[in-house]
């Protein structure tokens, strides 16, 4: 206690942004290539997640517009924080909706992927917060997705079918799982780099609206909301720890953009403060991998198999991006 009080807290820094410390904008340089696996700058990547936030924000009026809702856009947050209908009313009802949109996706797989993971993975409540996955590890345990049970007001109905799609199929579970398969260094079979990671589960998100998901135009609004909060991350991570935002000025962006609660902000924007560029891997991630599958399309053509393509990307473990990008694009010159 008196180290941390005396010593390690007197000395830590007063300023949120990491480019305050001496060396403190190579470091930052160097935690975005770490995380992002890509050699973008601070400003390419502020001026993107600019451009994504607005991009989402006329998604999310348009369906704001689409269910009728009178009122401004922090109204319509409000209504979706507050409103019983999107909240479920016990642990069970929650775990059988998240069950149901799981099993429906396992049945769709074959359409998406060409090889299917041996392992399965099991739906399992927490009473902490939040939702994650973890890996069978040794293939004779599934994996498990958490979701918060303990907590019903902070697991809203209209981001299930997003959250669930992310964190197990085709999202983490099927990569982790299929990456256990593999012939490769046993170090391989359990690394994991953030920008595909975390940008293979955003893809997945997405994947879902090709999938016949987000029918409901509230789910399709808690999809946005999960993406806005995700291109949110690129602005206030690179405001503070490269262009001089302060604590103040991150909080209110992200809850003037994104359907979070001030709570959930703060404890986001301190994450950030605390665990540089970390969260710009998400959506830089999620970017190039459909930057290839634009690509690949395009060459293509008719000869495009979206099948082969995902089994492209995630069937050869975790890899930096720069790296899944040769491999696509090896895998473009063998299709023609």
């Amino acid at each position: 206690y008196d180290f941390f009080t005396k010593e390690y807290q007197a000395n830590c820094r007063a300023d949120v942004g990491i480019t305050s410390t001496p060396g403190g904008r190579d470091y930052y340089q160097y935690l975005i290539r770490y995380f992002t696996t890509t050699d973008m700058t601070p400003e390419e990547i502020h001026a993107l997640g600019l451009a994504e936030s607005k991009r989402i924000r006329a998604e999310m009026e348009a369906i704001i517009k689409e269910v009728g809702f009178e009122g401004s856009f922090a109204e319509f947050l409000s209504f979706l924080r507050t409103d019983e209908r999107f909240f479920a009313k016990t642990g069970q009802e929650l775990l059988e909706k998240t069950a149901f949109i799981a099993k429906k996706m396992d049945g769709l797989m074959p359409r998406y992927f060409g090889k299917l993971a041996r392992n399965t993975y099991e739906i399992r409540g927490t009473e902490g917060r939040g939702a994650y996955y973890v890996s069978g590890g040794d293939g004779r345990t599934a994996g498990v997705y958490f979701i918060s049970v303990g907590d019903l007001r902070s697991q809203p109905l209209y981001n299930l079918e997003a959250l669930t799609l992310h964190e197990a199929v085709p999202g983490h579970h099927h990569q982790s799982a299929l990456a256990l398969e593999l012939d490769i260094p046993e170090f391989r079979k359990t690394l994991y780099h953030s920008a595909f990671g975390e940008g293979w589960g955003l893809y997945s998100e997405s994947l879902g609206k090709e999938a016949g998901f987000y029918t409901d135009p509230y789910s399709d609004f808690g999809r946005l909301t999960y993406e806005m909060w995700r291109a949110n991350r690129l602005v206030v991570d690179t405001g503070m720890h490269a262009l001089g935002w302060s604590r103040e000025k991150a909080i209110d962006f992200m809850l003037g953009n994104s359907a979070l609660t001030r709570p959930e902000v703060v404890a986001e924007i301190d994450r950030y403060i605390t665990w540089p560029a970390q969260a710009l891997s998400y959506k830089i991630g999620e970017l190039r991998i459909k930057a290839m599958r634009k690509k690949a399309e395009e060459t293509l053509g008719a000869k495009f198999d979206l099948r082969a393509f995902h089994d492209t990307i995630v069937g050869n473990g975790s890899l930096p991006i720069a790296v899944v990008e040769e491999i696509v694009d090896e895998w473009i010159e063998g299709q023609r």
